[in-house]
């Protein structure tokens, strides 16, 4: 059975399952192939915790932890509302073609209208193609404000 939880960064359980599936993610080629710093694992509990535009939901196997998805409250200026980010989504690869993210965005999504949010929004890599499908099941879609002037772009600029 697996049970899906909004996750208390304050709860030892939920903090270990948070950093531990964060990692796995990270180690995986999706998520970059490189471990987390030792310095991140021991630290983004407490530091989600402080945020409260931040959210987390797990997923848990008999006890065990499978899956994590990592939000950020942000502000839609043409709404005047809040969004929510989907930052990281994870999925063990033993629990896969499950429809756990399914599930989990599910509770992202009763969160973020409890939060009262205009919109979900996430990035996903071109090439992640069944995370790209998952997500459209779900209802997201590529965006533009007008045509003419295309699709939305996510860049970056690392500091």
């Amino acid at each position: 059975m697996i049970d899906i939880a909004k996750a208390d960064y304050r709860d030892p359980v939920h903090a270990q399952a948070v950093v531990t599936l964060l990692d796995a993610y990270a180690r995986d080629p999706a998520g970059g192939g490189t471990p987390l710093a030792a310095e991140v694992l021991a630290g983004l509990p407490e530091a989600l915790a402080a945020r409260p535009q931040a959210f987390s939901v797990l997923a848990f196997d008999q006890g065990r932890p499978v899956g994590l998805v990592n939000c950020i409250e942000g502000f839609s200026t043409f709404a005047c509302r809040p969004l929510v980010n989907v930052h990281d989504v994870v999925v063990l690869p033993s629990h896969r073609g499950q429809r756990l993210a399914q599930r989990m965005l599910a509770q992202v999504e009763a969160e973020a209208r409890v939060r009262g949010a205009c919109k979900l929004t996430l990035e996903v890599l071109s090439g992640n193609r069944s995370a790209l499908r998952a997500y459209e099941r779900e209802g997201f879609a590529g965006y533009q404000l007008d045509p003419a002037f295309g699709s939305a772009l996510f860049l970056q600029k690392k500091l």
